[in-house]
This record gives structure tokens, sequence and C-alpha cells, in this order.
């Protein structure tokens, strides 16, 4: 749920943000009630906002009434140097990779204390996954969550160790000295696993994409059915983060 910011004295451009602050993987679309609900701004305000956001090309109405994101934020997010440079940078060795296995092939970005996907490529014959693009993924039960979090400083470790490592299947890592010694081995090999830690049934490798500076820019992981030998697909995947690296420094 939204935060309530019916707040006195709040910016229009604030409570725009509020707004647009409703929408997210698990609600591409809502009505105008559910918007009021969410942001916790009277119906008439969140009214008037949508539609100055529709006349902007922020959000556009659907045939039943309710409203989505529109083109205009798409196009402007497209041009975030991170993303962009990233997502050219990664494709084709992205490409190569699912052409080579079938399986899910994600790449990802840290966001605070969450996995960011920005790029996922996958077929019908994947192994089903939770992942989106514009979705979070938790950094302590995920191939290219390990990735991020082992590149990236005892401070985040900390951060994430204290916000609770939220079990989401039983074999997660819950215990912070567990996934403190599983990222040692991560620095180590430069690969990091997940075995049906996110998804029952799924398992994942994923690499860090390190910056000229040494600091962690992104991870690219492949998802597979638990009956996959990820170990085999570890050094396609590492190959191809240290390519992508190259491209995108």
């Amino acid at each position: 749920m939204a935060g309530r910011t019916n707040t006195p004295g709040e910016s229009v451009s604030r409570r725009l943000l509020t707004v647009l602050d409703c929408f997210d993987v698990a609600h591409p679309a809502l009505s105008l009630t559910e918007v009021a609900a969410r942001s916790g701004l009277p119906v008439s305000t969140a009214r008037r906002l949508i539609n100055e956001l529709r006349s902007w090309g922020g959000l556009e109405r659907l045939d039943d009434g309710r409203y989505r994101i529109g083109m205009r934020l798409w196009t402007i997010g497209s041009l975030a140097p991170r993303q962009r440079g990233l997502r050219e940078a990664a494709l084709p060795y992205m490409h190569d990779l699912f052409q080579a296995t079938q399986e899910n092939i994600q790449l990802t970005v840290l966001e605070g204390t969450q996995a960011l996907c920005i790029e996922k490529i996958s077929s019908t014959k994947a192994v089903p996954t939770l992942t989106h693009i514009g979705g979070r993924l938790p950094l302590h039960a995920t191939g290219v969550g390990k990735a991020l979090l082992a590149f990236s400083g005892k401070e985040l470790l900390g951060a994430v160790a204290d916000s609770g490592l939220t079990p989401m299947t039983p074999h997660t890592i819950t215990q912070p000295g567990r996934l403190a010694a599983a990222l040692a081995e991560v620095r180590k090999s430069g690969v990091a696993y997940s075995y049906e830690e996110m998804t029952l049934g799924a398992v994942s490798v994923a690499a860090p994409i390190v910056g000229l500076d040494g600091g962690v820019r992104a991870a690219l992981g492949i998802v597979a059915h638990s009956r996959a030998a990820v170990d085999r697909l570890a050094p396609a995947v590492r190959a191809a983060a240290l390519g992508i690296a190259r491209w995108a420094n």
C-alpha cells in the first residue's frame, strides 16, 4: 500500500509523483478509486491529478475505465544512461545465452536493498519465474541478487540483514552468517548461485558486471529448471558478464 500523503502544504508535483507511485508490476492498471486509496488522496484530487497526467502523456485510459502508465514516461525512462547503456551492451550477449540455453536470461541493477530487473529474455519453454522488467528481486534469495550483494560492501549486507532475510521458499538462506559465507564464495569464484531459494523448481547462476572503478554495475543471470546443471552454465555467464563490462564501461 502506498503511503498516506494527504499532508497540508504538500506540493502539486509531490502529489503527481504520489499518483505515479501507485503503479507497479503488481498493479499495472488501476481505477480512480484504487489510485485514491493507494495514494491516500481524496477522490476529487486524484481525479484532477490523473487528468493532468493524461494531458501530459504520463497516464493513459483503458477501455474499461482504468489507467496505466503512458508512453511519455516510457520514452523518458528509456533515456536513463545507466539502463540504456547497459541494455545496449548486454542484449547481444543475452541473446547468445538464450539461444544456447532456451532459459530465462536476466539483467539487473542494484536499487536500494533490492535488485531491479531492467531486461529479460524468456520463452514458453523456460521455467516460470516471478521476474518482470521493472520488477524487484530480493538480494539474498537470487543469483543476480547475491552477485550484486557480494561486490557492494559490508554496509549493504548489514542493511539487508537488518531488514530481515525473508524466506521465499524452504531453501532460502535466512541466517546472516550463512549468507556472508555464501557471498565470500561468490567473491572468490566470480559466480553466484541460487538453488530453489526464490522459486521452487528453479535454480540460477549469475555473475557481476564490474566497472573500471571496480564497483559492481549490474548482474547477469540465467534462471533454469532445477534439473539443469547450473555449474556447467557458469563459465558462459561469467564470460558474457565480462564482455558486457568491456562495452558498457
